[in-house]
């Protein structure tokens, strides 16, 4: 199979083409484009893409995953998650970055993180700053301080982009 050059430069290298369905674990380097039906388990450090008609029930872990279709499960990001307007995500996101258009469907909780950095010479503090109030938070405080939900009715923390 030759790769196929996306817009921003990567290549996909593994594709669950529509029509297709596949249960499992799926460990790979590179992008995944999931167009068909997919039920299992994504790791990767490069990008999953669930296009427009792809359906994914499972849990991502990877640098970048894009919504487009539907993912049910929980998505893990270590760079950013960016949902389509065609996007539905029922399940938490945990990312950086967290990018969602006009139009999308998302029931679940999202986690902000600071992006995970190398650490400075001496620097052996794990602190980070509390999106809501500022404050300088330890790493078991920051899980809890981060989190928003949808359906509680408190207002979203804006997302970097």
């Amino acid at each position: 199979m030759s790769d196929i050059l996306v817009p921003d430069g990567s290549y996909i290298n593994s594709i669950i083409g529509e029509g297709t369905r596949f249960n499992g674990e799926f460990d790979l380097n590179g992008l995944l484009r999931v167009d068909g039906d997919f039920c299992g388990t994504v790791r990767t450090k490069g990008k999953v893409l669930i296009g427009k008609n792809g359906r994914a029930e499972c849990t991502i872990y990877a640098g970048t995953v894009v919504v487009g279709g539907i993912v049910r499960g929980n998505i893990f990001a270590d760079e950013k998650v960016v949902i389509l307007s065609t996007g539905i995500v029922l399940g938490n996101v945990t990312s950086p970055r967290f990018i969602v258009e006009e139009g999308v469907i998302f029931n679940g909780n999202c986690r902000i993180l600071q992006e995970r950095k190398t650490k400075a010479a001496g620097d052996s503090s794990n602190v980070s700053r509390d999106q809501h109030t500022g404050k300088t938070v330890g790493t078991e405080e920051q899980s809890a301080a981060a989190e928003t939900s949808t359906s509680s009715g408190r207002k979203p923390v804006p997302a970097s982009t």
